[in-house]
C-alpha cells in the first residue's frame, strides 16, 4: 500500500507546527524591528538632556540598573501573552536607550569621528545579526547546547566588569568588550534558532532576548570602535 505520506495525507501537525514556528518568527522580527524606534528615542532623549545615571558611581548604577531591568523581565514575563507584554517591551527598550545614552554622548562628545563610529558599529552589528540569523536558518546543526556555556560566559563578562570598576585595567576593560561581542554574537544564533525549531513560542519572549543580544552586540562594539579608531582632535 503507498505511503499516505507521500501525497500529503498525515501532514497537517507537522505543516501546523512549521506555519506556526514562522508566523513566531516574523511577529518577532517584526516587533524586534519596532524596539528600535523607542530604543532611538530614549537614547537621543538621553543625550539631548545630557543625563550621566550615576556616574560617580558606578557600581550603585549597576544595582539599580539590574534591579529595573528585572522588574521589566519580571512584568512582561507575566504579560507576554497580551498586548500590556507588547507595551512592556518597548518601556523596557526606551529604558535601555536611556541607559545607552551616556555611551552615545560620551562617543559625540569625545571624538571628531563620533557619528561615524555609531554608524559603523550600527553597520557592523547588523552584518552580524544577518550573519548569525542566516546561519541558524541554513545551519541542520542544534546549537541549543551552546546556551548554557554562553550564560557562564555572561556571569563572567559581569564580574570581570564590575572587578574592573576598581582595578581599572584597560586590558581587562578590551578584553571584557571583545568578548561580550563573540558571546552576544552566538547568543543571536541561538536565540533565532529556538523560536526557529520551536523551543520559544511567544514571539514577545523571543523578541526580548534577541534585543539583548543585538544591544549588547552595539554597545560592546561602539565602545571598542571608540577606544581602537576614535579620533580625539
Amino acid at each position: 500500500m503507498s505511503d499516505l505520506n507521500s501525497y500529503g495525507f498525515g501532514q497537517t501537525g507537522s505543516i501546523s507546527n512549521v506555519q506556526v514556528r514562522n508566523r513566531v518568527l516574523r511577529n518577532t522580527y517584526a516587533l524586534l524591528a519596532l524596539s528600535m524606534i523607542p530604543t532611538v528615542i530614549g537614547a537621543w532623549l538621553g543625550v539631548a538632556m545630557g543625563l550621566s545615571l550615576f556616574s560617580g558611581s558606578p557600581f550603585i548604577g549597576f544595582i539599580v540598573f539590574m534591579a529595573v531591568a528585572f522588574g521589566f523581565f519580571w512584568a512582561i514575563e507575566k504579560n507576554k501573552d497580551s498586548g500590556v507584554g507588547v507595551l512592556l517591551l518597548l518601556g523596557f527598550t526606551f529604558f535601555m536607550g536611556i541607559m545607552m545614552s551616556r555611551l552615545i554622548g560620551f562617543t559625540l562628545n569625545s571624538y571628531s569621528n563620533g557619528a561615524t563610529l555609531i554608524m559603523l558599529s550600527f553597520g557592523g552589528t547588523a552584518a552580524i545579526f544577518a550573519t548569525m540569523a542566516t546561519i541558524a536558518t541554513v545551519s541542520k546543526s542544534d546549537f541549543a547546547g551552546m546556551g548554557k556555556w554562553l550564560m557562564v560566559g555572561v556571569l563572567l563578562l559581569i564580574v570581570a566588569s564590575l572587578a574592573n570598576i576598581w582595578l581599572q585595567l584597560p586590558a581587562l576593560m578590551l578584553t571584557v568588550m571583545v568578548l561580550a561581542i563573540a558571546i552576544f554574537s552566538a547568543f543571536i544564533l541561538v536565540d533565532v534558532q529556538r523560536v526557529i525549531n520551536g523551543g520559544e513560542t511567544n514571539y514577545i519572549m523571543a523578541t526580548l532576548a534577541i534585543y539583548l543580544d543585538v544591544y549588547n552586540v552595539f554597545t560592546n562594539l561602539l565602545a571598542l570602535l571608540g577606544i581602537v579608531g576614535g579620533n580625539r582632535d
